[in-house]
Parts: structure tokens; C-alpha cells; sequence
């Protein structure tokens, strides 16, 4: 799929079916938007597993961090990127190797890889990239 040309009836379904969220690049500094996203994403339903190595074993807004996706012991539906595109390809990866396997990544603002979304597409996974589910959640979903 081509980025930024995700039609809203995918968006919302994505939104819809997701109810647990690992978060890459979650932050303690109220000051980053990865924060606030986290904090709206749990105002709206959702569980959000943080995710910070340099934060890891910490309590994050009622959460505990994890340092790396594999870390985690529960099933995950979506992995939600706060981190620079060169970083999206090696995420996949991750991803990939999850168990089981969350169906969709989603790549925050200014994350792109059109050969990392290619690889996720190839293996069946969801990708978005280069929009926020804080921005899309209120646009597509009646609150």
C-alpha cells in the first residue's frame, strides 16, 4: 500500500479492532508526543505496553516498561513506532518474530520505510505509516 494513501474505512478498522498496544519509544517526559499519545491512547480503552530499554522494569502512566518487544509475555494486536525510519526495518523484524505475531504495525509521523512496509505486507501484517492513531482515533471514531 502506498504510504499516506490508507483509506479511512482501514484506519478505522484497525482502531476498532486493536486492544493492546506496544509502544516503541514511550517516554517519562511529558514534553515528547510519544507521552501524550500514550496517555490518549489509554484515556480511549486501550492497553499500551510500553516500550524503552533505557527505561525498562520502570512504571510508565500505570504501565510496566519493557525493554525490547520480546520482553513481553502477553499477546500484542498492534506495535505503535516512535522511532527514527531507518529504525522501522529492524522493528519489523522484531515484529516478525513476535509470538504471536501482532497484525499491524503502525509507524508514528515521520516514520517511513517503504521496504520495511513491504516486508511487513509481505508476511501479512498491516502497515501504517506516517500518521498518529491519537490523530486518526478522534477523526474516525465517535467518542
Amino acid at each position: 500500500m502506498s504510504v499516506d494513501v490508507y483509506p479511512d474505512a482501514l484506519v478505522r478498522e484497525i482502531l476498532k479492532k486493536v486492544r493492546t498496544i506496544a509502544m516503541i519509544g514511550a517516554s517519562q517526559n511529558s514534553m515528547r508526543p510519544s507521552h501524550h499519545v500514550m496517555a490518549f491512547l489509554l484515556s480511549a480503552g486501550y492497553r499500551v505496553i510500553p516500550v524503552n530499554p533505557g527505561h525498562a522494569g520502570e512504571i510508565m502512566q500505570g504501565e510496566r516498561v519493557y525493554g525490547r518487544l520480546a520482553d513481553i509475555a502477553e499477546p500484542v494486536d498492534m506495535v505503535d513506532v516512535f522511532r527514527a525510519s531507518d529504525h522501522l526495518m529492524a522493528v519489523v523484524d522484531e515484529v516478525l518474530a513476535m509470538r504471536p505475531t501482532p497484525s499491524v504495525i503502525w509507524a508514528q509521523l515521520g516514520v517511513v520505510d517503504p521496504a520495511a512496509a513491504q516486508k511487513a505486507e509481505a508476511a501479512g501484517l498491516t502497515m501504517i505509516m506516517n500518521r498518529c492513531p491519537a490523530i486518526e482515533y478522534p477523526r474516525l471514531i465517535t467518542l
